[in-house]
């Protein structure tokens, strides 16, 4: 590791990790030794830690286990895995890859000002940032859009007075 503390090797661009295929095994025996490890933590109130080359045990922060934990496990299923730095922008190829959806659907989006981007040139730029709080919307906006559509059909359904059916929209209010 470099000696600069202000930003860690490597903090600022993208890399993505490809399991190797001989490492399979090994993969799939670190992710089954993850499990043990974050059932144990779960039951001990403990926390894990990395040994550095003096002996030391250094405390592994909570944020920093979960994200080995889903790496890990991608890897052991055979995915790859891409670490992206959250204020990264990428183009909108890569934007639409990542929502997937099509570029030019992107672009309607980027257009209708329904996700920020920037234009330093001829080429629009869009922040990880901006797709991930676009992503989020969406999915909210879905959510409850589901909730409404299915309100309206428990709704109708209550119109014909099955019991059943007011319990269950007061257990779906509830949630």
């Amino acid at each position: 590791m470099s000696t600069s503390t202000d930003t860690p090797r490597g903090a600022r661009k993208a890399q993505t990790y490809l399991p190797e295929a001989d490492a399979r095994e090994e993969l799939l025996d670190f992710a089954e030794t993850m499990r043990e490890l974050e059932s144990y933590l779960a039951q001990n109130s403990s926390k894990a830690a990395l040994v550095d080359p003096r002996g030391e045990a250094r405390p592994i922060p909570d944020e920093i286990f979960r994200i080995l934990d889903q790496v890990t496990n991608a890897l052991a299923a055979g995915e790859g895995i891409t670490v992206v730095p959250q204020g990264m922008t990428m183009t909108t190829q890569q934007a639409a890859d990542f929502l997937g959806i099509s570029r030019p659907t992107l672009v309607r989006l980027l257009e209708a000002g329904d996700i920020a981007f920037d234009k330093p040139g001829r080429h629009r730029r869009v922040r990880l940032e901006d797709l991930v709080a676009y992503q989020a919307n969406f999915r909210a906006e879905r959510r409850a859009a589901l909730r409404e559509l299915q309100r309206d059909t428990l709704g109708a359904k209550l119109q014909v007075g099955n019991a059943t059916e007011v319990k269950r929209l007061a257990e779906f209010d509830a949630e």
